[in-house]
């Protein structure tokens, strides 16, 4: 999958040696999840917006992955439709998808993974994104994810189109259905997303970051 594409799957332990207890993450802030599972069930390359499969509103692949969370000893809290707007580099060209963002609480670093496997394996997928919030300071902490309201699919579709050094490094991100940016990046590149949210019109001092550890699991 594409590097951001909203992709989630998680790897696998049984959760019985991995779970809750010390293993758990903290959250780098009160409202931010202990864990997320960025996932689709989509394996087809979409390129026209006007696609009717970008208006699912995947309920029952919403059931399924819930159940797949609880059978392995984690506890779902919820999730969120996304719209994903990414780049292709062997397409040269954006491609489009549909997926849901999943909270997971009462899971650790390993149990996190097993799960993103799993769901990678049963849908098909090249790699699943997962994202443990942590403290900033955290060891583990190599990523930051980026919310902010004020941002649709187009608008990020143009300001990808426009931006070649973020089309490149960053890949692309999703919106929710009521306007909200959620990019996840790597710490390293937090300049650069920066820099990209501005040019999608966001004002940087009311955006939500979130530092955690990322992981693509394939």
């Amino acid at each position: 999958m594409k590097r951001w594409g909203v992709l989630v799957t998680v790897g696998v332990l049984t959760l019985g040696s991995v779970g809750a207890g010390s293993a758990q993450a903290s959250p780098g802030k009160p409202d931010c999840p202990t864990a997320e599972i960025f996932a689709t069930d989509n394996t087809a390359i979409i390129t026209d917006p006007a696609d009717p499969r970008l208006t699912t509103r995947l309920t029952r692949f919403d059931h399924e992955v819930r159940s797949i969370i609880r059978t392995h000893g984690a506890k779902a809290e919820g999730s969120t439709l996304l719209d994903g707007v990414f780049w292709s580099g062997e397409l040269q060209q954006t491609t489009y998808e549909r997926s849901r963002e999943f909270d997971v609480s009462r899971v650790g670093r390993e149990g996190l993974h097993h799960i993103a496997d799993v769901i990678r394996k049963r849908y098909d997928q090249e790699s699943v994104l997962t994202f443990r919030c942590l403290p900033r300071d955290a060891p583990d902490t190599d990523a930051v994810e980026i919310q902010a309201d004020g941002v649709d699919a187009t608008r990020l579709h143009d300001a990808l189109a426009a931006d070649t050094e973020a089309r490149e490094r960053l890949g692309g991100g999703s919106v929710t259905l009521g306007g909200r940016l959620v990019l996840v990046a790597p710490l390293s590149e937090l300049d650069l997303a920066r820099k990209f949210t501005a040019e999608l019109g966001v004002d940087w001092n009311r955006a939500q970051v979130r530092y955690g550890d990322e992981e693509f699991v394939a």
